[in-house]
């Protein structure tokens, strides 16, 4: 009878109740659980709950099978996706029966699916989201407050912000908007009045914000147990209003200290009322204004009257607004521009019975206009037409309008200019150049600035230019824009240039024409000596044996004088007419073809060569020079390498603005420069004993590299190895 009782009970159940045994197969179930559960089925009875059950939650069916082992779950709320795509929202209480041996024999399930009142209080939270309307809740009773999520956004505090009423409180701007919603909550709590007030309120991150707090008094046993409200953002709103009333304070203080005139004009009486700037305006007295329209209309200029009254007369009918300018005539013959607006009145029935309007006085704004005009047309003309660059650039430094001039001396055409800022052809060594034109022009500390620049031309080269900068200022005395003068003097920077080269050349020919005079004195005198005193020799001498032993000797010592001719005339011809034979030459293919000469020497040594050296590299030289330079820099590497170890010659290459640096690195016998550094590139001097040695390549290859405007440099360390290097002008 029990059994039947609880069957009973369970089956008209108002909710969703289920009774498995231990083999999760249904003892007893509710009808709402039949319905709402079951796939459709009239009679689940004995039958797996995990067959016959729609789709539920893992850790829903995870609880059940955990309650066979005697455990209680209860879970308030869980999402659940279904294969479809269709979200689900579920609530349960699984709860374990056990016998009278204290064993699980029957499992009760109480499972809500709670769908539709999630999706209630997603709507509501979306909807609070969206207004930006936050709910807020004070227990005077705990002294615990409540925020909604959106009230905490507002507030720019996290999600897990627990606040109290002083925190609350403190969140309100310091002063008076803090003062009152002090008073107002005090009086709510003290009195049960309700408050609806609008305050700043200084967020979390320091953002002042305009809020609307609205709060009610929830009373018990006559006193008040809770404070419950809204809290909304409104902050839009309420600037909009500032600006609003800050728009129309500023509109009434222009239209009384411009001198805008304000006039009404009444359809239905032909009565017009004019403000007392109106008179000034119109040089009316205002005793002698009779107030109706002729008393307007006739002091209209003839020859704009036709056209202002056909004006007028579509704003009487209410067809458009009168927006005109015309010219009015004064008692005294003089004429005035006159600005008219009006905005027509129709009642509820749409027949137009009012006009109200403005009038102000533009005549000084006309002539400026034409002098504005003339002056513009007389400054394009020489814009257009100046024999040197001109162009306008604004204060981000792009080109807003350029001349033929600029554009022939950049090789941009004016539309390929103005797509550009100066910035992006200026060489980068004067862009701190720019930046300085920017700053002192543009912030008003220059009315005139001039420089000189550099730029690249379209086809990359490089144009001098002296810049001479004039700023145009706004009505506000800001930097609009600067007219910017550009005067193209590249041709003269590369006849300097050229010219103090040659002067350079011509010192430094000088120099060594100097210093070849004491070569050439010393090295004859002593060649001179020799032979004179083996000559002196010979003829003293009647051995025949010695004397042939003596013509050995001035034959030998013939020889030696041509060599040392020859070596002075290869010293005369590096410094002749170099700088005319100069060629943009690739450093990486003369390399290649001066290693190929000497193929059979590096492999007899078994030397190593490696080279890193660009093929992007181009030096300005003169082709013979530059292999004889690489040749003999390699020669002597393999002439004075290291009996101890393989030779090991290294070859790099890098840019160095607009020079290239060329090193030659080996690991040879080196040369202890604390005794020789200052002579390492003397005529005739020798740093090791070798058989080939005269001391005349280094020399020679010093000369060859200046003469082409380069410097050549050396490091060494005794038997560890030398490094030379090379800097050459860009090709």
């Amino acid at each position: 009878m029990k059994t039947l009782a609880v069957d009973f009970l369970v089956k008209e159940s108002p909710n969703a109740i289920a009774i498995v045994d231990t083999k999760l197969n249904y003892i007893s179930y509710s009808n709402q659980w039949l319905s709402n559960f079951s796939f459709h089925e009239t009679d689940i009875s004995n039958k797996n709950i995990f067959d016959v059950t729609i789709d539920t939650p893992e850790l829903f069916k995870d609880a059940i099978k955990n309650a066979l082992n005697g455990d209680e779950h209860i879970n308030d709320d869980q999402k659940f996706v279904l294969p479809n795509g269709d979200v689900k929202w579920f609530k349960w209480k699984i709860t374990p029966i056990k016998n009278e041996l204290n064993e699980t024999d029957r499992i009760i399930i109480f499972l809500d699916d709670i769908t539709v009142y999630k999706k209630e209080i997603e709507l509501l939270h979306k909807a609070e989201e969206v207004a930006r309307i936050g709910c807020w809740e004070l227990d005077l009773k705990s002294g615990q407050v409540y925020w909604t999520k959106t009230t905490k956004d507002i507030h720019e505090v996290s999600e897990d912000f627990e606040p109290n009423l002083e925190e609350g409180i403190n969140f309100y701007k310091k002063g008076a908007h803090r003062e009152n919603i002090t008073n107002l909550v005090s009086t709510a709590i003290a009195e049960g009045k309700p408050f609806d007030t609008e305050l700043i309120i200084i967020t979390a991150t320091g953002k002042e914000v305009w809020v609307c707090a609205k709060g009610e008094v929830e009373m018990l046993n006559g006193k008040a147990a809770k404070l419950v409200g809204t809290f909304q953002d409104i902050d839009q709103r309420k600037q909009m209003e500032i600006a609003h009333g800050e728009i129309s304070e500023r509109l009434k203080i222009t239209t009384e200290t411009a001198h805008i005139g304000i006039w009404e004009y009444d359809l239905v009486n032909n009565t017009l009322q004019w403000d007392k700037e109106m008179y000034r305006i119109f040089d009316v007295a205002e005793k002698e204004f009779s107030g109706a329209f002729e008393a307007w209309s006739n002091t209209i200029h003839p020859d704009d009257k036709e056209r202002t009254l056909f004006a007028t007369q579509k704003a009487v009918k209410g067809i458009k607004d009168f927006d005109e300018e015309f010219r009015i005539k004064l008692k005294d013959g003089s004429a005035r521009y006159i600005k008219g607006l009006s905005k027509t009145i129709k009642d509820i029935n749409g027949k137009p019975i009012k006009m109200t309007g403005a009038n102000w006085d533009i005549s000084e704004l006309r002539s400026a206009e034409l002098k504005l005009a003339r002056s513009t047309k007389s400054f394009s003309e020489t814009f257009e037409h100046s024999a040197i660059g001109m162009a306008l650039v604004s204060p981000d430094l792009r080109w807003l309008k350029v001349n033929k001039s600029l554009s022939y001396s950049l090789g941009y055409s004016e539309s390929e200019l103005l797509k550009m800022k100066a910035t992006d052809i200026t060489h980068p060594e004067d862009m701190t150049d720019s930046q300085l034109f920017k700053k002192k022009v543009f912030n008003g500390s220059s009315k005139n600035l001039h420089l000189q620049k550099r730029y690249f031309h379209k086809n990359g080269n490089i144009v001098h230019a002296i810049i001479g900068v004039t700023p145009v200022f706004d009505y506000d005395n800001k930097p609009s824009y600067a007219i910017v003068q550009f005067l193209d003097i590249t041709s003269r920077i590369e006849s300097q240039k050229k010219l103090e080269g040659l002067v350079e050349v011509t010192k430094s020919q000088n120099e060594s024409l100097t210093n070849f005079a004491h070569i050439v004195s010393h090295n004859l005198r002593s060649h001179s000596t020799n032979m004179t005193m083996l000559t002196k020799f010979l003829n003293e001498e009647e051995d025949e044996d010695e004397r042939k032993n003596l013509n050995r000797m001035i034959t030998s010592a013939t020889e030696s004088l041509s060599e040392t001719i020859a070596h002075l005339n290869d010293v005369v011809q590096v410094k002749t007419g170099a700088l005319e034979k100069l060629q943009s030459i690739s450093v990486l293919n003369t390399i290649n073809q001066i290693t190929k000469s000497i193929n059979g020497i590096l492999e007899e040594h078994s030397a190593i060569f490696k080279i890193d050296v660009s093929k992007t590299h181009f030096v300005n030289a003169v082709p013979a020079y530059l292999e004889s330079i690489f040749l003999n820099i390699l020669t002597n590497a393999i002439k004075y390498r290291s009996v101890e170890r393989t030779p090991v010659i290294e070859i790099k290459s890098r840019t160095k603005k607009d020079k290239v640096l060329i090193t030659f690195t080996d690991n040879g016998q080196g040369i202890d420069l604390n005794r020789h550094g200052d002579k390492i590139f003397g005529m005739y001097k020798t740093f090791h004993k070798h058989k080939d040695a005269k001391g005349i390549g280094l020399f020679i290859t010093k000369n060859q590299i200046e003469s082409m405007s380069g410097t050549i440099n050396i490091e060494s360390v005794v038997d560890k190895g030398t490094t030379m290097f090379i800097e050459l002008n860009q090709g």
